[in-house]
């Protein structure tokens, strides 16, 4: 195949996007695009690119329909630098390469995140693994940052102490909190790039991790925007229900294809279902 050039993404390649309060995200190479899909798409039988609605009508197709593996033909290679807490979220998706800066080779930079006042909320009541809706009281938010950030700076003070006595980096460094920031170059491709923002933009991920991927899903539409476009529109503001859920919602629309013998849904079942129906992913 041709090599494939994407003007949009030329213009960004190697440009710093903010995250957070020290991190970034940047396009460092990119292999295809949306051409480089449509070429894999039409290789079994020889036939080459067409219009450009042509060509975004076939790559709704193939998403739409799961055929995924022209979608692995796009691959993007990232720098980020994020904190190591959000690291080892992100590393949950082992269809990726990374190459992570180490501890054991290099002094640790003296950089730690900190939550903005309206980021820090209390805990969930119901949600054991998230925060609470909304921010925690001004005084509580003020006196956990101020705390967060003596920890780290003790903590460092002592890591850079031991590190001038001589000790070994790969001891020195144990004690580091994970809000420290690390770097890593990450390559993927595109399919499962798409399962990574699927899952990393969905309300209930951690809003740090959403804030990187909403500046990945930004430099992606550059790389392929047909194809982001079609995401978007299927997987992102789309909606998975089960085959129960499903009947709730034919028999609420009063749907002659509603089954008769379904119960209504009740209880857990119900909160689930009605709480998909509510809620989206904050883009």
């Amino acid at each position: 195949m041709p090599h494939c050039v994407v003007d949009a993404a030329e213009e960004i390649l190697d440009r710093q996007f903010p995250v957070l309060d020290k991190g970034f995200v940047r396009l460092v190479d990119y292999l295809g695009g949306d051409a480089r899909i449509v070429q894999a798409a039409r290789v079994s039988y020889g036939a080459g690119t067409k219009s450009y609605r042509e060509d975004a009508a076939l790559i709704d197709h193939l998403l739409r329909n799961e055929h995924t593996s022209p979608f692995e033909q796009v691959v993007l290679t990232f720098h980020v630098k994020l904190p190591i807490f959000v690291a080892r979220q992100w590393i949950r998706h082992r269809t990726a390469r990374v190459n992570e800066i180490s501890g054991r080779y290099s002094v640790m930079k003296d950089e730690f995140y900190l939550p903005r006042p309206g980021d820090v909320a209390l805990q969930s009541e119901d949600n054991k693994q998230g925060r609470a809706p909304g921010p925690a009281p001004e005084g509580l938010a003020e006196s956990a940052i101020a705390r967060l950030e003596a920890g780290q700076r003790a903590a460092y003070a002592d890591y850079s102490a031991l590190v001038d006595s001589g000790l070994a980096r790969e001891l020195a460094r144990i004690d580091l909190p994970v809000s420290l920031y690390t770097e890593w170059y990450w390559q993927i491709d595109l399919h499962n790039l798409f399962r990574f923002l699927e899952l990393r933009l969905d309300a209930h991920a951690q809003l740090e991790i959403r804030e990187y991927a909403r500046a990945i899903l930004g430099i992606a539409r550059r790389v392929a925007p047909a194809a982001c476009a079609s995401f978007e529109n299927h997987r992102l503001g789309g909606l998975r229900l089960s085959a129960q859920e499903l009947a709730e919602l034919r028999r609420r629309l009063g749907s002659p294809n509603a089954p008769t013998d379904a119960a209504p849904l009740e209880g857990k079942a119900l909160e689930r279902f009605e709480e998909k129906l509510r809620s989206g992913r904050q883009l």
